[in-house]
């Protein structure tokens, strides 16, 4: 089955890429005890110190079910879940 096509708020160029926005139903997150996470990896054999940062929260309620499943699998917990946010304040651009 195809993914329907999402409504295109709006749109501009730059350079050779075209960015549009898109409507979404909702934000999905995943939580840990109920609390927002950040995942972050880095590999350990290699000199640099720095870290990755990693996607908790998604457009779509599917990448944000199986990266639940997949970090309670690997930590052996059942703490992990996915949440609708909602909008409860917006913070100013400018």
């Amino acid at each position: 089955m195809a993914r329907p096509k999402p409504t295109i708020i709006c749109s501009h160029m730059e350079c050779n890429t075209l960015y549009e926005v898109c409507d979404a139903d909702a934000v999905y997150a995943v939580l840990y005890r109920g609390r927002a996470i950040k995942v972050r990896k880095s590999n350990p054999d290699v000199a640099y110190l720095g870290y990755k940062y990693g996607k908790t929260t998604f457009p779509e309620a599917g990448h944000a079910i199986r990266l639940a499943a997949k970090l309670n699998a690997a930590h052996n917990t059942e703490d992990f879940s996915v949440a609708v946010l909602s909008v409860q304040r917006i913070v100013r651009t400018k």
